[in-house]
């Protein structure tokens, strides 16, 4: 029997974040990781910047998906933003999609 392709939950962040945003980013993130029992979610980077707190919301949403059983993976991440998770030791954290991934 074929294995099923994991249920996918896709959202998008949009920027810039500021640190008063993390709370209530998480909140929302959560909320839907636990309607929609994913087991996977992607979220769109392409809006924004690479910085440590774009990173923090990032890692906090990760941490926050981990208690569904669930992992993020960054969808449209600009280079910097990849190049900012590696320097911060974060890259097995995150799954990085490339466009040619589903």
């Amino acid at each position: 029997m074929a294995e099923l392709p994991p249920r996918t939950l896709a959202f998008r962040v949009e920027g810039p974040i500021t640190r008063e945003d993390l709370p209530g980013l998480c909140d929302r993130v959560c909320r839907l990781l636990g309607e929609h029992r994913a087991q996977r979610a992607v979220c769109d980077c392409s809006s924004v910047p690479a910085d440590a707190v774009t990173v923090e919301a990032l890692s906090r949403l990760q941490l926050g998906a981990r208690h569904y059983g669930c992992r993020v993976e960054l969808a449209n991440a600009s280079a910097e933003l990849i190049e900012l998770v590696e320097f911060m030791g974060l890259t097995d954290v995150f799954a990085p999609r490339t466009a040619a991934q589903p």
